[in-house]
Formats: structure tokens, sequence, C-alpha cells
């Protein structure tokens, strides 16, 4: 039996008044922002954000209610970050946690990394990722 297509990614609870900010800031270091209710691997996209951010605050409950109406997001790993069909490189780990922990008090998360439907990214009119091509420095 083989396991389906999947991506790892970390789910995160943003402040909107800083996802903008926190979207460049991981695109830096080649991590990509999925906005949950936006997500092209969402065939309702909205209603599981919803449930999503309804199951973790009452699951947290009270500690995490600052977040009542902040947006679930998947956090995924660039291509550089990929070594074939390798694990996750613990500095992809690494790289992720502590950019999120310089964003204390906009975001909420767990240390945990889950696989969802994989997350294509658009292709351009040269047929390349319309992504930057950010490269990370080790």
């Amino acid at each position: 039996m083989t396991r389906p297509p999947h991506e790892i990614v970390a789910t995160v609870l943003v402040d909107p008044t800083v996802l903008g900010e926190l979207e460049v800031a991981l695109m830096h270091l080649d991590l990509r922002v999925w906005p949950m209710a936006t997500a092209p691997n969402c065939t309702d996209g909205p209603r599981q954000a919803f449930q999503y951010r309804r199951r973790t605050l009452i699951a947290k409950r009270g500690a995490w209610d600052d977040a009542e109406h902040w947006v679930p997001v998947w956090v995924s790993f660039g291509a550089s970050w990929s070594e074939g069909a390798e694990p996750l490189p613990w500095e992809a780990h690494a790289a992720l946690w502590d950019e999120l922990a310089r964003w204390s008090g906009h975001v909420h998360y767990r240390k945990w990394l889950s696989g969802v439907r994989p997350l294509e990214v658009p292709v351009g009119v040269d047929g390349a990722g319309s992504s930057p091509g950010a490269s990370r420095s080790a």
C-alpha cells in the first residue's frame, strides 16, 4: 500500500494584522504561507478554517481566546528545503519554529507538522513557479 501524495505543513493561527508581514518574513526563508480558507487543495476552505479555529480554541480552554478571529494558515517548505526522498531536514524545522517564535503574541501554534494534500505553487508565464525563487542562507 502506498501513501497518497502529501505535503508537510505546520498549522498556525495568525493575527490578521500581521499576516502579510509574516508571509514576507517566511518567504525569505523559502517557507510558504497558505491561508486555509483559500488554499487550492481545499474544496470548502472557509468551513475547514472555521472548524479548525473553533476546535483549537476549545481544546486550549481559554488560553488562546485572543485568536478567536485569527486566520488559520498552513506553512509549507519550499524546494530549497527538499533533499529528494529524504525526510525534511532538522534545519527546516528549526528555521520555521525560530521565525514563528519571533512573532510571539501574533501567532499560536503547536510544534507539530502534519501532511495535507499537495499545495500546488502557481506557474508563471515562463513555466516556472511564481515565487521569487528565494534561496535560504546556510
